[in-house]
């Protein structure tokens, strides 16, 4: 007679080391604790490295379990090369994967130019850090992974603009810290990209036992005004923005056992928006 499958523990993290792109971030700092509070040992990987060593300090006093900060710069490969040898120095392995770093331009003004207007310096930069240098994180992370021989888990984080286009009259009056906001063809064009490599490398890596899904993040109220959030809520079948944390969970999933048969796969955190 089959036995029952034992259920409880799908979502145990315990004795995986994860590696967190733009891990000090707004999403990317409950990403990080979201995973350490399941038991998985985590890198805080940023651009930021003090940012990152706060994040790192704080699961450790919140959570009381092991975390690194390492400063990273994804879209520079030595820099993804010098990450994975310091991960792989302080952990001895890399099971889980979250490759979530993305770039806005320093220069608002021309990251939010009109499509006529738009400078290909800046659409090179953000291309360099949100598809480039997710590929190399992917390729160098991947290849430990192969070598490791015990599969993994990588998730991508991609947009819901990557998804379906922005309805741009939402952006009237609307700002972020201030900033009159839009969401530039750069930024569509580099998340839609994600969702591609996302499809390749889960059918390149399968034989490998390696995972490869993502999870698409709705609009998520970060310190936008007022007009914005409230027409960005009226096109929501759930009526509001998200919260950060609530992007943990299907990350958590995808990256543990409850998944181990999903691949390919890309989870949409919308409220809805994406099947109105």
């Amino acid at each position: 007679m089959q036995s029952k499958l034992d259920i409880s523990n799908l979502f145990d993290l315990s004795g995986r080391v994860a590696v967190v792109t733009g891990g000090a971030g707004i999403l990317g700092q409950h990403f990080c604790k979201g995973l350490a509070e399941y038991g998985a040992k985590v890198v805080i990987a940023d651009v930021n490295i003090d940012a990152a060593n706060e994040v790192a300090e704080k699961i450790k006093q919140d959570v009381n379990t092991d975390a690194l900060a390492i400063g990273l710069d994804v879209s520079d490969e030595s820099s993804v090369q010098e990450m994975v040898a310091k991960t792989i120095e302080k952990f001895g392995k890399i099971d889980i994967l979250h490759n979530n770093a993305a770039a806005k331009s320093s220069n608002l003004e021309k990251f939010f130019a009109s499509v006529e207007d738009y400078d290909m310096e800046i659409w090179q930069e953000i291309m360099r850090v949100n598809i480039d240098g997710m590929f190399l994180m992917a390729k160098h992370v991947g290849k430990q992974m192969v070598s490791q021989g015990s599969g993994g888990s990588i998730v991508q984080t991609s947009s819901i603009y990557g998804l379906m286009a922005p309805d741009q009259r939402i952006y009237e009056g609307s700002e972020y810290m201030g900033v009159a906001i839009n969401t530039p063809a750069v930024y569509s064009a580099s998340k839609a990209a994600v969702l591609g490599l996302t499809n390749y490398l889960a059918t390149y890596w399968a034989k490998d036992g390696i995972r490869v899904n993502s999870i698409t993040p709705g609009g998520v109220e970060s310190g936008q005004n007022d007009v914005f959030k409230e027409k960005y809520s009226n096109r929501i079948p759930m009526g509001r923005m998200a919260n950060a944390h609530e992007m943990v969970g299907a990350l958590v999933y995808l990256t543990s056992d409850a998944s181990s048969y999903v691949t390919g796969q890309n989870i949409s955190i919308d409220g809805g928006l994406s099947v109105w």
